[in-house]
C-alpha cells in the first residue's frame, strides 16, 4: 500500500474533500435517510465546505498514491464562549480511512495550538463508530448530542396523574421566562459544568412578552394545582442554529426547549412536555423531529433517547493544556 502522504488544506484540494464528504454522507443516510439528500451530491458538498473557507480558517488533507483519502478543515468562531477554538464544523471533515483522521489532526493542530487556539471542538456523524473512536483516541470527549426521530404515527402524550398540559397565556410569561433560567442553571451544575450563564429575568421576561405570539413556536406549559411546572417549545427545523446545512432534515420540527422545575422533577413531566412536543409535529404534518442535548446532562441525556431519538452527530470537544 501507498505511503499516506499530508499536506496543508487548499483550494487545489476542494473537489477531492467535496467527493469525500459526498460519500460520508451518503453512507450516513444508508442509517438516517431523513438527512437531507442533496448533500450526497458532490457539488452541494463543495459549497458547504466553501463556507468554511474563511480567510482564518486551516486544515490538512491525506493522500495515497496521490489520491485524497481524507481532509480535515477547522474555523476559529468569534464568541467567547468557546475560548480561544477552532471548529471542525459539520462539513469540516471526512475521511475514507477513519484512522487517517488522526493523522490529519495532528498536522492542523500544531497551526491552531500554535495560533494559541486551544480549545478543540469536532462534529462527527455519530454513525460512524470507527471514526468516533478515532477521534476519541485523539483526546476527545463527547460533549454534545444531536438527534433525530420520526413523528409518531399516533399520538403518545399521557400526562401524569393532576397534571395538565396547555398553552401558555400572559399571565403565565413570570414562570416562562423563569422557566428560561432553569435549563442554563441546571447546566452550570455537575456534572456539566457549563460556561453559558442564564440570562437575567427582566430579559427572559421582555422576550416572553414580545415573542408569546409568535406563530413561528409552540409553546407548552404543564400545570399541577394552578403552578405551572414545565415548558416546552417545537418549531420547524428552519428555526435552528444548530441543525443547519448536512444535518437539518427536510419536513423536520425541532424540539427546541424543555425544563422542569427542580421541585417537580422525577414524576414523568419532562417526558411528557417531549412527548407533546412530538404529537404537536405530528399534528403539523412534519415527518421528523430533531433535538439536542449536553451528553453530560444526566436528565435530557436519559430522557430524549427514550423518546426514541437516535443521535446523528456528535460534538466532541478536546481542550489542549
Amino acid at each position: 500500500m501507498a505511503r499516506l502522504e499530508l499536506h496543508p488544506f487548499g483550494p487545489d484540494f476542494l473537489d477531492d474533500a467535496a467527493g469525500l464528504l459526498a460519500h460520508r454522507h451518503a453512507a450516513q443516510r444508508i442509517f438516517e435517510p431523513s438527512l437531507p439528500v442533496e448533500f450526497e451530491h458532490p457539488e452541494v458538498a463543495r459549497a458547504a465546505i466553501a463556507q468554511l473557507m474563511t480567510d482564518d480558517a486551516s486544515g490538512a488533507v491525506a493522500t495515497r498514491g496521490g489520491a485524497a483519502v481524507g481532509y480535515l478543515l477547522g474555523t476559529p468562531r468569534a464568541s467567547p464562549t468557546w475560548g480561544p477554538n477552532v471548529w471542525v464544523e459539520l462539513s469540516g471533515h471526512a475521511s475514507a480511512e477513519p484512522e487517517a483522521v488522526r493523522d490529519l489532526y495532528a498536522l492542523a493542530a500544531a497551526r491552531w495550538v500554535d495560533e494559541g487556539r486551544t480549545a478543540h471542538y469536532a462534529v462527527a456523524p455519530a454513525t460512524d463508530p470507527a471514526l468516533i473512536d478515532a477521534w476519541f483516541r485523539l483526546g476527545f470527549g463527547q460533549q454534545h448530542v444531536h438527534a433525530i426521530r420520526e413523528a409518531p404515527a399516533t399520538p403518545l402524550t399521557e400526562p401524569p396523574p393532576g397534571v395538565v398540559i396547555r398553552r401558555p397565556t400572559r399571565e403565565d410569561i413570570d414562570a416562562l421566562a423563569g422557566l428560561d433560567l432553569v435549563l442554563p442553571e441546571h447546566q452550570l451544575r455537575s456534572p456539566v459544568f457549563s460556561s453559558v450563564v442564564p440570562p437575567p429575568f427582566d430579559e427572559a421576561r421582555s422576550e416572553w412578552e414580545e415573542d408569546l405570539d409568535n406563530p413561528a413556536f409552540a409553546t407548552f406549559v404543564a400545570v399541577v394545582d394552578g403552578r405551572v411546572i414545565g415548558s416546552a417549545i417545537g418549531c420547524s427545523v428552519e428555526e435552528s442554529s444548530l441543525h443547519t446545512g448536512i444535518a437539518r432534515p427536510d419536513d423536520a420540527a425541532h424540539l427546541g426547549f424543555a425544563a422542569v422545575l427542580e421541585d417537580a422533577r422525577g414524576a414523568g413531566v419532562g417526558k411528557t412536555l417531549g412527548t407533546t412536543v412530538l404529537d404537536w409535529a405530528s399534528a403539523e404534518g412534519y415527518r421528523a423531529v430533531v433535538t439536542d442535548w449536553r451528553a453530560t446532562n444526566l436528565l435530557s441525556s436519559r430522557t430524549w433517547p427514550k423518546l426514541g431519538f437516535r443521535p446523528t452527530f456528535f460534538r466532541l470537544f478536546r481542550a489542549v493544556t
